[in-house]
């Protein structure tokens, strides 16, 4: 489904103020945009995962934990946190108030703008579900990259926007955490009950 991306305004960031599990649910069914030189491209978001550190041991937060990779999460809600593991940039929004580090991890959108751009990153060799389902896949697709660390994400050109109504949320425990102890089994991933471009 294709919208008019001119149309599409980011959230306020009053929006991401909200509490991380909160947040992490309500992200699903918005949009999450990158504009760039050649165009933009955007994903209704269908995946989310919520990090509430510094209690959580799966988050980069855990026990207060400051470096430069983590200094954005201390600040105010509603930045861009990207890391790359594996070779994979993946993408959060920073939630919490200052000083409380939190995020949610964008885990899969479902492609709605540029699909084109996505083929062009992606490779042409992939299914169309295969472009965003996972939250290394959708940046590699999407043109979100290390470098939009610390953006705010209710402004131009990496943004959330308003999107469309989700009927069914599913929630189950987080994926790739497993030396984590009972942070394992936390039920902080929430997903679009159905929807095919969900990783797993």
């Amino acid at each position: 489904m294709e919208v008019n991306v001119l149309s599409s305004k980011p959230a306020p960031a009053a929006f991401f103020g909200q509490p991380t599990l909160l947040l992490a649910r309500s992200l699903l069914g918005k949009l999450l945009v990158k504009e760039s030189g050649i165009g933009p491209s955007a994903g209704w978001i269908v995946e989310t995962e919520a990090y509430i550190g510094p209690g959580d041991r799966a988050a980069h937060s855990y026990g207060n934990r400051r470096t430069a990779r983590t200094e954005v999460m201390f600040g105010p809600p509603g930045y861009v946190y990207t890391y790359v593991m594996h070779t994979h940039c993946l993408v959060n929004i920073v939630s919490g108030e200052p000083g409380h580090p939190e995020a949610v991890l964008i885990r899969a959108v479902e492609p709605c703008i540029g699909i084109d751009l996505m083929y062009d990153r992606r490779g042409y060799d992939k299914k169309l579900k295969e472009l965003t389902n996972g939250p290394g896949k959708l940046t590699k697709a999407l043109g979100i990259v290390k470098e939009d660390y610390g953006r705010p994400v209710f402004e131009r050109p990496l943004y959330i926007a308003e999107g469309r109504a989700v009927e069914s949320i599913a929630a189950g425990p987080r994926i790739g955490i497993d030396n984590t102890g009972e942070a394992r089994e936390y039920p902080w991933r929430f997903w679009v009950e159905g929807n095919p471009f969900v990783s797993k």
